[in-house]
């Protein structure tokens, strides 16, 4: 996936991700009601994600239809992550995680579960 989303466009693909199809006007509501977002603000990140070829607007009533899913955004994100901060290393991220002294040890186990199954 070739698509990078800012923070912004981020915000409105959540809603897609959680809603589904919605209106235009509905996602509106919901980032006013969260993050104080007003209309044009959203129309205006609406358009760049469609311009970018995230979201698809079907009509009637301005539908909103994510191109793209949260796992596709994740992928690419960490890839990002890893190329940018680890050298393209996906262990020394795994490291890292792992060494953070704040992970539960059900989140640890739950490591351990993930490297034996990519294994």
């Amino acid at each position: 996936m070739g698509i990078k989303l800012f923070d912004s466009e981020l915000r409105v693909m959540a809603v897609l991700w959680k809603e589904g199809d919605v209106t235009a006007k509905r996602i509106s509501d919901i980032l006013n009601r969260e993050i104080g977002w007003n209309v044009n603000t959203t129309y205006t990140v609406i358009k760049k994600c469609i311009k970018k070829g995230a979201i698809q607007r079907l009509e009637p009533n301005f539908l909103c239809r994510a191109l793209i899913t949260k796992a596709q955004v994740q992928d690419a994100e960490t890839d990002e992550l890893i190329d940018k901060i680890y050298d393209g290393s996906a262990d020394l991220l795994f490291a890292s995680l792992l060494s953070r002294k704040n992970l539960s040890e059900e989140q640890i186990s739950r490591l351990k579960e993930i490297v034996e199954k990519g294994r």
